[in-house]
Formats: C-alpha cells, structure tokens, sequence
C-alpha cells in the first residue's frame, strides 16, 4: 500500500510541472502577439506609403502627364513626363496607369479630330457662299470695264477687280484647306500663263520677275492648270511676305529630266531648321491637315499646297537656302501633267514673259505655208508671170518652125536654096501641149479663231510700224526742204503730206 505523503508529493510534482508548461506557453503566446503587433504596424506602414505614393502618382498623372499628353497632339515637341515614382515603372500598377494615358490620348484625338472636322465643314460652306458671290462680283466688275471708256473710271474698276481677285484667292484656298475642290476647270494652258496668272493674284505681283526658260508650247493638262497656278501664288506671296519691299523675288521656268520645275527664290531673312522641318511636312502633305495646328491667325498656304500636292500628285521642296539669302522653293511636275499646245495657233499671253530657248532652225522637209498666209500672194503672181513669159516664147519659137508670119505679109521661111517655101496651111491648132494650165487653186485651209492677244499683238505691230513710217518720211520731208534751192517753193501737195504726217505723229 502506498503512504499518503508519496501520492501528495506525487501530485505536487504533476502540478509544478503543469504550471511550469502553462507558464511557458502563456509567454510563448505573448511573444508571438507581440511579433503579430509589430508585423501589422508595419504592413500599416507600408501600406499607408503606399497609398501615399499612389496618390501622388495620381496627381502627378492628372496635373502633369495628361496635359502634356494633350500639348503633344497639338505641339510634338512638348515633352510627355514620366512616372512620378520610381518604384511604379514596369510593376502592374505603372502598367495600368500608363494604359489609362493612352487611352486618353485616343479619346483626345478622336475628339479633336471631330470638332475639327465640323469645324471645317462649317468653313467649306462658308467659303462657297463668299466664293460665289465674289465670282459674281467680279462679272460685274468685267462688264463694267466692257461699258466705259473713261480712263479714271476703268483705273479703278481695275483696281477693285485685282483687290477682289485677291479676296478671291484667300477664300480658294482656305476652301482647299478644308477639303474643298479648287473650284475652276480651265482648258489646257501654257505653263508660263499658269504662272503669270498666279502672279496676278497678289498685291506686290510688280516685285516678281519670271524667266522662262521653258520650250515654246510646253503646257499642262487642263486638271492641273488651277493647283499650279495656286500653290504659285502661295510660294510667291510667302516670298513677298517675308522679304523686304524693295526687293526682287525671281521664278525661274526650266526643264527637268522627268518634267518642269518652277523655282522662287527670295532674299528675305530664310527659316531655322525647326521651321524648314515643320514647313517639309506641310507643304508634303503627309500628315492630317487640323484647324488648330495652323496658329491663330490661321496660316494657310503651306496647308493648301499639301493638299494640292498629294491630291495631284505634284512636290514642293522648302528645305534650300536661296541663294540671295532666304528660301529655295521649288514647284516639280512631273511629265504625266505635261502637254504640248502648238505655240502658234495658240500662243501664250500677251504680256507673259518669252521663251529664252532659241527656236529650232526650219528645213527643207517643213509644210509650205497655208494659201492665205501673209506673203504668200506676192509668190503666187511672180510665179504667174514667169509661166507666161515661157508659154509666150515657146508660141514664137513654134510659129517660126512653121513658117507663119505672125503679121500678114511677112515673107515665107526660105528653104536651102535660097528660095522662099511655102507649106500647106492648115487648120490653127491651140497649143494646148505648150500653154502650161494654171495650177488649181489651193485648198481652203481652215484658219484658228483669232485670240484677243493676237489681236493685239498685231495692233501693236501695226500701231509700232505705222509710227516707224511717219518718223522716215518726217526726216526724209526735212531733208527735202533743206536742200531746196529757192526756200518757200514746196508743193502743194508736199505741205499737206507734211501737215498730215505731223498732225498724226502728234
């Protein structure tokens, strides 16, 4: 049996050991809920961190990057920040943040692009009504100067036609630049007049001087005619814009190997680098045309000559200094919008300048001039006259053969022995074999309409000549009267002669 005081010590000893055990558990517990404090305080931190720094970073977003997004449509060279904080570059919340500024610069744009694009409709209305009625304004214009003849009257009339001319041509080409047509079809027309006539459209069109040295005839097709004579008048307008005004712009016309090219060059104060770079991308055409990438006032001219030259298929090149010290440009066409018109049936304007290039020598396969031409009549009479001297000596040489006088009593051709012979008479043939018959007459050739410039060329030459003519025979009149012997002894007639030439030349 076992004695009480070993079960007591027993249970004692089981006891301490069990609050030994609770005690080391209850300290272990407390430790780890310590350890467990400190994690979550700083989880607490870290997370507090970051959510300041997201916040941060989406501030920096929206005060910083998304503007700049914004500026770069509109300027490229803006530069677009990065991310604020480091540590979101290449993680998943970096990621997102950028896809979420990509997606507002394609919602940018496309808005943009659609308010532009109503904006523009808007103006190619706009422009069509002014257009039209500035057309019937210059009708009117026309007619008037048709009506009077008082010169005052018809200086101003033109005056008001070249100004409406010029609002004419800002209206056409802000039309172009919002997707209008050009607004003419002309025929096919000589290179130079396309260029001339570009030149008329602008208000300093005294300070340009054009040298062509293109052939004689070269032309262009009839849908190429007006988007020349536009984006002419635009590279010379930037050239007198930008150049002093008592300065020269210079077009030179010449050939290329695979067309034409028509060359302005200015001695204005030329562009930086940024501004050829910037002008090459408009004038290219390249890129979509917006409203709001044209400055406030809007500039037009190089946005007009874009759309010309992609639409056409034209090139225009800003990029070369002149060499009088501001801006190379140079218009090319390529051979495809070329043509031929035959200089002289239907030559160019009056007062456009002339081909530099010599015209080829004639030779001896060339036409014979048409029936009607001047100095063909003088020819034809000579020719005439020299068919009949020969018809006339060839009936004498036959009638002498024959031996029959050509006046009664005329003595008998005599024989070899000295004595007269005498033939049988017969019947008078027509020397049909010797008369040369008159040669039919030419056909009728079908002569051009003449053109009011031919007109008046030739008015011109006769205007010129005829003053020619009066000033020889003034001289030749003064000579007379000083080698006359008795002074006062004229004719008559030499006075009124006198009289009627002075008064002329006067």
């Amino acid at each position: 049996m076992i004695e009480l005081p070993d079960l007591v010590t027993g249970a004692l000893a089981a006891g301490t050991l069990s609050a030994l055990a609770l005690g080391a558990g209850l300290l272990r517990s407390r430790r780890q809920r310590a350890l467990q404090r400190e994690e979550i305080a700083e989880l607490r931190a870290r997370l507090d961190g970051v959510q300041a720094a997201l916040a941060a970073e989406v501030e920096h977003l929206a005060g910083q990057r998304i503007p700049a997004a914004a500026r770069h449509l509109i300027h490229p060279r803006v530069a677009v920040p990065g991310p604020g904080q480091p540590q979101f570059i290449g993680s998943p919340l970096g990621i997102a943040l950028e896809s979420v500024l990509s997606a507002v610069r394609s919602e940018l744009t496309a808005q943009r692009t659609r308010i532009d694009a109503a904006a523009q409709a808007g103006m190619r209305g706009a422009t069509r009504e002014i257009q039209a009625a500035l057309y019937r304004l210059q009708d009117a214009l026309r007619s008037l100067q048709q009506r009077y003849d008082d010169p005052e009257l018809a200086q101003t009339l033109f005056t008001l036609d070249h100004e409406n001319e010029q609002s004419l041509r800002r209206a056409q080409v802000a039309a172009v630049v919002c997707g209008a047509w050009v607004g003419l079809a002309r025929e096919e027309s000589h290179l130079v007049d396309a260029v001339t006539g570009g030149q008329a459209r602008l208000a300093g069109y005294h300070r340009v001087r054009v040298h062509n040295h293109l052939e004689a005839g070269t032309a262009l097709v009839s849908h190429a005619v007006e988007p020349v004579a536009i984006i002419v008048a635009e590279l010379v307008d930037n050239a007198l814009r930008h150049s002093a005004p008592d300065t020269e712009v210079v077009v030179n016309l010449e050939h290329v190997h695979h067309g034409a090219c028509v060359t302005v060059d200015d001695s204005g104060l030329g562009m930086t680098q940024d501004e050829r770079d910037h002008a090459g991308r408009m004038v290219a055409g390249s890129d979509p045309i917006l409203l709001t990438d044209l400055g406030d006032p809007p500039r037009m001219g190089f946005a007009a000559i874009g759309r010309l030259t992609r639409q056409f298929d034209l090139s225009v090149d800003v990029s070369s200094p002149s060499p009088y010290g501001g801006v190379r440009a140079v218009l090319r066409i390529d051979s495809h919008l070329l043509s031929r018109i035959d200089p002289e049936q239907r030559p160019p304007a009056a007062g456009a300048p002339r081909s530099t290039r010599r015209a080829p020598a004639p030779t001896s396969t060339t036409a014979p001039a048409p029936a009607h031409s001047y100095g063909s009549e003088p020819d034809e009479r000579a020719t005439r006259a020299e068919r009949a001297t020969r018809t006339e000596r060839a009936e004498r040489v036959e009638r002498a053969e024959r031996g029959v006088a050509d006046i009664p009593g005329h003595p008998a051709t005599p024989d070899a022995g000295g004595l007269p012979r005498r033939r049988r008479r017969t019947a008078a043939t027509a020397p049909t074999a010797s008369i040369a018959t008159p040669p039919p007459p030419a056909p009728q050739t079908h002569q051009p309409e003449r053109r009011p410039e031919q007109a008046a060329a030739a008015l011109a030459a006769l205007q010129s000549g005829t003053a020619a003519a009066r000033a020889a025979s003034d001289d030749a009149g003064t000579a007379v009267g000083e080698r006359s012997a008795v002074p006062g002894t004229v004719t008559a007639h030499d006075t009124q002669q006198t009289d009627y030439e002075g008064g002329a030349a006067r």
